[in-house]
């Protein structure tokens, strides 16, 4: 498989792992009658991932996939891992509540809304602190943005809703009299 090849499988990975993460928790807090009890869960299930398999890999099999150079462990870059985990926790127990507060099918909107302007606050992050630019990109990419928050407007504003359930109606006539009394 060529490097872009499997650069597009870990991508589809990552899409398809996060596309069903908040209807996987949202099922979860369901069952569990408690979103911090699902999100207890999502927690568990971070230190079995994010932390034995890194573990498993350095430590045991003395085999880093991921190496380039001398790897470290010195306070700053192991204090900017900390911080992507707590950003990432922090994001995580953020749609925990939004969905929460959002009630019955607000997993629906709450997904695109987050999953929608997580990359142009990713984008943004990333030109002006993370890797700043000496030129700003050509003016498609910034409408590329733009429509990217206009896709999350438009799943706010047309986002499913149940019609309200009104009484039913009653087409059943009343039994016939026998004439008979009583």
């Amino acid at each position: 498989m060529s490097k872009f090849g499997l650069v597009l499988l870990f991508v589809a990975g990552a899409a398809l792992s996060w596309g069903v993460y908040v209807p996987t928790v949202h099922e979860a807090a369901q069952k569990l009658n408690s979103n911090l009890r699902a999100f207890l869960f999502v927690g568990v299930a971070y230190f079995l991932v994010a932390v034995l398999i890194p573990a498993i890999f350095i430590f045991i099999l003395k085999n880093d996939p991921t190496e380039k150079g001398t790897p470290n462990f010195d306070l700053a870059p192991s204090l900017w891992g900390l911080a992507a985990g707590t950003v990432g926790a922090i994001g995580a127990l953020c749609v925990i509540f939004a969905v929460t507060n959002a009630g019955k099918g607000g997993a629906i909107y709450v997904a695109p809304l987050v999953f929608a302007g997580a990359p142009i606050i990713n984008t943004i992050a990333t030109i002006a602190y993370f890797h700043p630019v000496k030129t700003l990109p050509d003016w498609k990419f910034f409408m590329g943005l733009a429509l990217a928050a206009a896709g999350a407007a438009m799943v706010m504003l047309f986002k499913p809703v149940d019609a309200p359930h009104s009484a039913p109606t009653s087409t059943a006539t009343p039994a016939a009299s026998t004439g008979a009394h009583s």
